[in-house]
């Protein structure tokens, strides 16, 4: 297995997000399992050589790229990736050449540079499967990629064993091992230990009263129990026994979310992951949110060595169930057709049931029901 994680990026371009990705991997890690920057190249020593020998190291290099990665000019106004020197050009090339495992980071609402805006030496770039880093979904995204990257590197405190576990293809991705919280940081037992106190007081005092001062207690009839209904959600229209009609009953009904949405958040909200994903781009993680009054799902596929970012989309409650669907096309890596994602969620016993319907153009559907279980 190879020693660490090297990180490329341009510093007009893409720095701050870098030097942001280099401390969170560097704290998962460990520091001598990521490294940025070719420094302390000698006087005299040839600089390819000395980028080359770095990625040499590597177990996976990291392209930041920003929205201007592959436009960004010299002095002269040269474009910088047309520039056979160029540390940037040299540090992807030298991976590509080694055949290292070289993932794209798009950082910036960025795109994938295409095959004709790179020059010969880097066309391979434009076919590597690509990972996002949102702003606004930085520590889900970064835990996701670390995930990934765990392959690549012996992790701190790793044995033989654990190498060679993570050296084999199994499933799932090995997931984050999280520090013990501290003592010190545990809540105090202290507050419990008071109220209990106060109340065995109460219930003193009251005993006393009642010893002291008998009285007959008439029990004053209960009033009857007032029982909240639920409004049932909007009937499907005739034409809901096709796809084309479920879809247009799932939207008839989204006004009725706010209304029913308060019996299923605690069921249903939050991260939850399939333990055991099957095959490329199947199910791997959701994400469901309650957002204002509204419900989305966010899902990610089983891409290797990264995730496959399907998207968010719109979900809706219905007969117990929150049902979402994504047109997914042929933008995903071992996508030979289109391809349309029907998904139903079901909660049960602190886990979510997920079936699945997979429809193509050109090939016959299929089925599957999955079993996730609540993200740690």
């Amino acid at each position: 297995m190879a020693r660490a994680i090297f990180i490329s990026y341009r510093r007009d371009d893409t720095e701050g997000e870098a030097g942001r990705l280099f401390d969170d991997l560097s704290r998962t890690l460990g520091e001598n399992s990521v490294f940025m920057d070719v420094t302390g190249i000698n006087p005299g020593v040839d600089f390819r050589k000395a980028i080359d020998d770095n990625v040499a190291t590597c177990g996976a290099l990291l392209a930041v790229i920003g929205r201007d990665w592959a436009t960004l000019t010299d002095s002269s106004g040269t474009r910088r990736l047309d520039d056979p020197n160029d540390f940037v050009r040299l540090e992807i090339a030298s991976a590509l050449k080694r055949d290292v495992a070289v993932i794209p980071v798009l950082v910036h609402e960025a795109k994938m540079p295409r095959p004709d805006q790179l020059p010969e030496n880097l066309k391979d770039l434009a076919f590597r499967n690509s990972v996002e880093l949102s702003h606004t979904r930085w520590a889900s995204d970064v835990e996701l990629l670390i995930k990934a990257l765990t392959r690549y590197v012996d992790p701190p405190g790793a044995t033989a064993n654990t190498r060679a576990s993570l050296a084999a293809p199994a499933r799932p991705l090995p997931r984050v091992v999280r520090e013990a919280q501290p003592d010190s940081a545990r809540p105090s037992k202290l507050p419990l230990l008071l109220g209990i106190a106060a109340v065995a007081v109460l219930a003193l005092g009251f005993g006393a009263y009642k010893i002291f001062n008998p009285e007959t207690i008439v029990n004053p009839t209960p009033a009857p129990a007032t029982v909240g209904v639920t409004p049932a959600p909007s009937p499907a229209s005739p034409a809901a026994a096709t796809d084309k009609g479920k879809s247009a009953g799932l939207d008839n009904e989204n006004a009725a979310q706010s209304t029913v949405m308060p019996t299923i958040s605690s069921a249903f909200l939050g991260d939850w992951i399939n333990p055991s994903p099957e095959g490329q781009n199947g199910m791997y993680w959701i994400e469901i949110q309650l957002e204002g009054d509204h419900l989305s799902v966010h899902a990610w596929g089983n891409c290797v060595p990264n995730v496959c970012n399907w998207g968010k989309v719109p979900g809706t409650f219905r007969d117990g169930q929150i049902w979402a669907e994504w047109n997914l096309g042929q933008k995903l890596p071992g996508e030979k057709s289109s391809r349309n994602v029907r998904a139903s969620f079901r909660p049960t016993n602190g886990q979510v049931i997920v079936n699945v319907t997979n429809t193509y153009a050109n090939r016959p559907s299929n089925q599957r029901q999955l079993t996730f279980v609540r993200k740690q």
